[in-house]
Formats: structure tokens, C-alpha cells, sequence
């Protein structure tokens, strides 16, 4: 299922404009008061691109320009993040970078994960890092 959604998004990369399709995640607990808060939160431009529409329509999916960038919140923990794994911190938020798909980025924190696809005309640490600010807002640290 998680290997269909990231296809889906990849493949909205490579697509040029309209609605993009993305696999809307299914967050549970905690995690579903999280993203909507999130939803809430998030730019209407992200380095350079205006926030896009995804279909099926989801409050816990975003999308920027062509699908160039979208995030996808209440994802399952990533399957390669090793308990030992270092993440990277920015803006207070700790991301996981998955060494086999080098556009995507998991934030990683108490409450829910969020998954972020950068496209290579992006420079993803300045995503990244516009992202945090809103995912940090989420958490019950941020309180």
C-alpha cells in the first residue's frame, strides 16, 4: 500500500499541472486531531509554487505546483527507519530521509508521521525546512 502511494506521487512528479493524484493516508488516534490542525497550518506557497488540489480530495494531503511537492500526514512509520537511525533536525523537527527513494522525507514526530515527496527542482532542505515550522506546531511540545 505504502509502495502504491509513493509510486502515485512519483508519478504526479512527472505529470505537468492539474489535479494530482495522490493515495490519502489513514491516520489513527491521536494522529487524525494532528494532521487536521496540520491541514490548517501549512503554506498556500512553498518555494516558489502555489498550493495545487490532489485527488481523491483529503485533508491530510497537500500539493504544491505540479505535484513537484506533496505531503502526506498520518503515514505509517517509514519500513527502513532503524530504532538506531539518526535523524536530521531542522526547525526543531526531526526528518528521516529514506536512502532508497532520495525524495522522500518523513517527519518524524510524537503524534503522527508525515511524509514529504520533493521534486529534484526543489532544494529540499528549504522545503524541508518551511515545513517544519507548521509540523512543529503540532506537537504537544509546541504547547
Amino acid at each position: 500500500m505504502r509502495a502504491a502511494a509513493v509510486l502515485l506521487v512519483l508519478l504526479a512528479l512527472a505529470g505537468c499541472g492539474g489535479t494530482v493524484q495522490v493515495e490519502p493516508p489513514t491516520p489513527q488516534g491521536d494522529a487524525v486531531a494532528a494532521c487536521g490542525k496540520l491541514a490548517t497550518l501549512l503554506p498556500s506557497k512553498l518555494d516558489g509554487d502555489e498550493r495545487g488540489t490532489s485527488t481523491p480530495e483529503s485533508p491530510y494531503v497537500a500539493v504544491w505546483g505540479p505535484g513537484t511537492i506533496a505531503l502526506r500526514c498520518g503515514v505509517p512509520r517509514p519500513v527502513r527507519m532503524a530504532p538506531t537511525d539518526q535523524l536530521q533536525e531542522i526547525g526543531g523537527v526531526g526528518w528521516f530521509a529514506d536512502p532508497d527513494k532520495p525524495a522522500l522525507f518523513t517527519a518524524v514526530t510524537d503524534i503522527a508521521y508525515v511524509e514529504v515527496t520533493v521534486g529534484g527542482e526543489h532544494v529540499a532542505a528549504e522545503v524541508l525546512a518551511d515545513l517544519s515550522k507548521p509540523i512543529a506546531q503540532v506537537s504537544p511540545q509546541a504547547r
